[in-house]
């Protein structure tokens, strides 16, 4: 069995690991650490586990997590693993990291949109499993992707991998549900101001952009420029990415559909829809969905890629990656039906 602990278990990464976790045959929760909420119990932070999983939150002593599990799973804020993960290292423990922290390949990319880099020595790999699957069964450290990236780059990667567009004029416009802002509360997720409300945020300098252009850029062998804004809208889950591109050459939309569909061919978490995909046919399932639309007289292709931000977004991808680390089938634990409605 692989002896899982997950530091930042109060959040709703954390809730969302420990409900996949439950029902992965071959993983004991060996430990739920927390902070401020450290010596309460599991269920009166998340209730839903009642009867299911009777564990105390404990403050984190990461010498002892390292020593004591094979994998740590950092559901955590930004700015806090990078504090940790050393430390942790030293013992036998693997990291999968849900936070920025360890995302780019240059620490200083992180410091322009984050803070100062504690620990910029610790090299990751980046968790997205479609493209980096082989280096991830070897990684020490995994970088779980953040959640809009997920979907725009997936989304995109065909295109670019063939170089079917122009990499100058990708333009993004991507929706979320408010669990995306976690668990705080704060006035913008306040369900009397969110639940009839769709509000742009971070229209110009999201701090994913320089995520999805990182990853873009090395399926493309240059700079790929991503013009993102992301939308909150009222709904607890799900993201919705809609990329607008402009083909180099004129294609149509059988034509593009067939070639996501050899990209993807072997990929179990990747579906291309004949119709674009609606956030509910993802709903709590690691699943991504991709759809498109070519106007061939403009030449521009429009793709929409739809997820759960909790599952493919974040954890349900942690623990795609924990199978590919352990050398389990990736779907291990992750046979999880869309919730529609």
């Amino acid at each position: 069995m692989i002896r899982a602990a997950i530091v930042g278990a109060s959040g709703y990464t954390a809730a969302e690991l420990i409900r996949i976790l439950l029902g992965h045959p071959e993983v004991e929760l060996a430990g739920l650490y927390a902070f401020t909420k450290a010596g309460q119990e599991l269920t009166r932070v998340h209730p839903q586990f009642k009867d299911l999983l009777d564990r105390t939150l404990e403050k984190p002593d990461y010498e002892i997590i390292g020593k004591s599990a094979d994998i740590v799973f950092f559901a955590t804020p930004h700015k806090v693993a990078m504090n940790h993960v050393p430390t942790v290292l030293r013992g036998k423990a693997r990291v999968i990291d849900l936070s920025a922290d360890y995302r780019f390949d240059d620490p200083r990319v992180y410091e322009q949109y984050y803070t100062k880099h504690a620990s910029p020595d610790v090299k990751a790999v980046y968790g997205l499993p479609e493209l980096y699957r082989e280096q991830i069964k070897q990684a020490r450290v995994v970088a779980n992707p953040g959640c809009y990236p997920t979907a725009v780059i997936l989304s995109l990667a065909p295109l670019i991998k063939h170089d079917l567009i122009e990499l100058d004029h990708v333009v993004v416009d991507a929706k979320s549900g408010t669990s995306g802002a976690g668990a705080s509360p704060s006035e913008r997720t306040h369900h009397p101001l969110a639940g009839t409300n769709i509000a742009p945020y971070a229209a110009i300098s999201h701090r994913h952009r320089p995520e999805m252009e990182q990853e873009l850029s090395k399926l493309a062998g240059r700079r790929v420029v991503v013009h993102f804004t992301p939308h909150l809208i009222p709904a607890v889950r799900g993201i919705l990415s809609t990329a607008h591109v402009f083909l180099k050459k004129a294609k149509t939309q059988a034509e593009l559909l067939d070639l996501y569909r050899e990209f993807y061919s072997r990929e179990p978490f990747v579906r291309i829809r004949d119709e674009l995909p609606q956030t509910n046919q993802v709903l709590g399932s690691n699943y991504c969905d991709i759809g498109l639309e070519v106007d061939f007289e403009s030449g521009r292709a429009v793709v929409v890629a739809a997820i759960d931000n909790l599952t493919k977004g974040a954890s349900g991808q942690a623990v795609q990656n924990m199978n590919l680390m352990f050398d389990l089938d990736e779907t291990t634990g992750l046979h999880l039906p869309p919730l529609r409605p």
